[in-house]
């Protein structure tokens, strides 16, 4: 059964605690304050649990062999894709700028096969995509005197 602590009760505690402590060893007067904030803490964080260390993630292939010409590897689980975009929203719940931060990436790195890319880079080009027409400059009118 854990007790639910208010923060009467910890200052109460903490006073308890702390003048116990003066009464039975010499503290400076200007420390008092800095024991008393001490014990506060102590009293506050008992109930949460201890920190995790986290351990870094290796990736699930090395960085060098994830790009192939027909498939990026995801690092985080190792599946192949064609668009890594949507798979690390959806599967991992990341960003192709907290991806890349994850593991150290350069922004040059592909999120796209690079097949893939050309595929869609030609089929653009076929239908016109990033072609501008030309603008005709407008025809000044002659003044009527």
């Amino acid at each position: 059964m854990e007790a639910v602590l208010n923060s009467e009760d910890l200052i109460g505690l903490t006073a308890q605690i702390v003048t116990s402590h003066v009464e039975s060893n010499r503290v400076n007067m200007a420390d008092v304050p800095a024991l008393i904030q001490s014990v506060y803490g102590a009293l506050t964080n008992l109930g949460s649990p201890a920190p995790v260390p986290e351990v870094p993630q290796e990736p699930a292939v090395s960085i060098r062999t994830s790009v192939k010409p027909d498939s990026i590897t995801c690092l985080e689980c190792g599946s192949k894709q064609k668009m890594l975009k949507r798979h690390l929203s959806n599967a991992h719940g990341l960003t192709p700028v907290e991806y890349r931060a994850k593991w150290k990436l350069p922004t040059s790195y592909p999120l796209v096969a690079p097949n893939y890319a050309d595929v869609r880079r030609q089929l653009a080009h076929k239908i016109g995509l990033g072609k501008k027409e030309p603008v005709k400059a407008p025809t000044r009118r002659k003044r009527s005197s």
